[in-house]
């Protein structure tokens, strides 16, 4: 599954749902702004408002840890220890 993350969308590894779960993430790490309207109406198609609040608190905590790791420069030496 990891190997199909580069093209989720149309991997056959992933549901409906978990595509639209990764879509919400890629869109909130690289492009927060296109999260509109729209896009929340296809997600209650997959998900529930509380799925939908959890899913985006548990994407930003993610996104926060890798900035994070990033800012520390601690990714570099843990991937070379």
């Amino acid at each position: 599954m990891v190997v199909a993350l580069q093209d989720y969308e149309h991997s056959p590894e992933f549901t409906p749902r978990e595509k639209r779960a990764l879509q919400f993430a890629e869109s909130m790490a690289l492009n927060h702004h296109q999260v509109d309207d729209c896009f929340f109406h296809a997600l209650r198609q997959e998900f529930s408002a509380a799925e939908i609040i959890e899913l985006g608190m548990m994407i930003g905590l993610f996104i926060g840890y890798g900035r994070l790791l990033a800012v520390l420069d601690l990714e570099k030496h843990h991937a070379g220890a």
